[in-house]
């Protein structure tokens, strides 16, 4: 009888969100990312057998994982050959509060996760370079040519200011961001969001180019922003930005309905959070207490779910 035995290994990443930048970070121009408090575990558990997968979406052998979990098959064949490590003997459980398909990042947090408890399990520590490697198979597998801000900021504690294949830098807040998400209860639909600004950017080159250059300029003011502690400021940000997505037809009514609704709430400013067309939205308050009162009137309007919190580590 297949048994699972005492030695094991555990890893943890958290969600993530974006602030300002979804789209345009694929087209080379800078975003800005957030850890978002929602927690993934990975536990990796000695097995006498071949190896099993344990999650909320499939529990079995990881040669049958469905086609839509091919990217984490592949990453933990990846990290087992990087560590010389022979496949099997294993039991992986994965343990999530993220919800999925809404542009919070579960792919590429679960993947983080489970790439660190598999060197746990083996008495090692990945490096960064290390770890975005392997986990750079999940989520090319995942969503085709990802530009590598999920599993930056997935694996970060701090806010990140990203631009593709350039070096990571942290953003030090010097007030506290008063953060709300609202879940349209929709799996977004990042593939499809991606390739019809794609298709734009062909047909209508030098209209979408002034999009994505006034979104550039939207990050750098919004990193500014950041720093100065001008939390007005940043949420006027938050709107312009999402008033180019929907030039760019990313955004939807649902979207679109939740955003308003925030903004009527008072919130200084809301946008759309990932890539879109269904998903989640964010919202920036001036108060903690605020922010409690625009998440729950938006589970109240209709909100599959929402959340709120700070960037203050003793508020998470």
């Amino acid at each position: 009888m297949n048994t699972v035995i005492s030695k094991s290994g555990m890893g943890i990443a958290h969600s993530k969100l974006i602030l300002v930048g979804e789209h345009a970070v694929v087209y080379g121009k800078p975003a800005i990312a957030i850890p978002f408090p929602l927690k993934v575990e990975a536990i990796v558990q000695q097995y006498n057998g071949s190896i099993i997968f344990e999650s909320q979406l499939y529990t079995g052998p990881i040669e049958k994982m469905p086609d839509n979990m091919e990217g984490l098959f592949q990453c933990i064949k990846a990290t087992l050959s990087y560590l010389n490590k022979p496949q099997k003997y294993l039991y992986i459980k994965i343990k999530s509060q993220i919800p999925l398909g809404r542009g919070l990042g579960s792919s590429a947090a679960v993947a983080v996760a489970i790439v660190r408890a598999l060197f746990s399990f083996f008495g090692k520590n990945p490096s960064q370079e290390e770890l975005f490697s392997l986990v750079q198979i999940a989520e090319s597998c995942t969503h085709g040519n990802p530009s590598g801000i999920d599993m930056a900021i997935v694996a970060s504690e701090n806010p990140i200011w990203f631009l593709r294949d350039k070096e990571i830098v942290h953003i030090k807040t010097t007030k506290p961001l008063y953060l709300v998400v609202g879940d349209t209860g929709r799996i977004g639909d990042t593939r499809t969001a991606v390739e019809k600004v794609r298709q734009q950017y062909l047909r209508d080159n030098a209209r979408v180019n002034k999009s994505l250059d006034r979104m550039e300029s939207i990050a750098y003011q919004a990193r500014d922003a950041i720093l100065e502690g001008n939390i007005s400021l940043l949420g006027k940000l938050l709107d312009a930005n999402q008033e180019e997505l929907e030039s760019l037809g990313v955004s939807d009514n649902d979207l679109d309905s939740l955003i308003d609704k925030a903004r009527d709430l008072g919130a200084l400013g809301a946008k759309l959070t990932g890539g879109g067309l269904g998903g989640c939205m964010i919202a920036l308050a001036d108060s903690f207490e605020k922010a409690k009162v625009i998440a729950e009137d938006l589970k109240n309007y209709g909100a599959a779910n929402s959340w709120y919190f700070s960037t203050e580590e003793e508020r998470q």
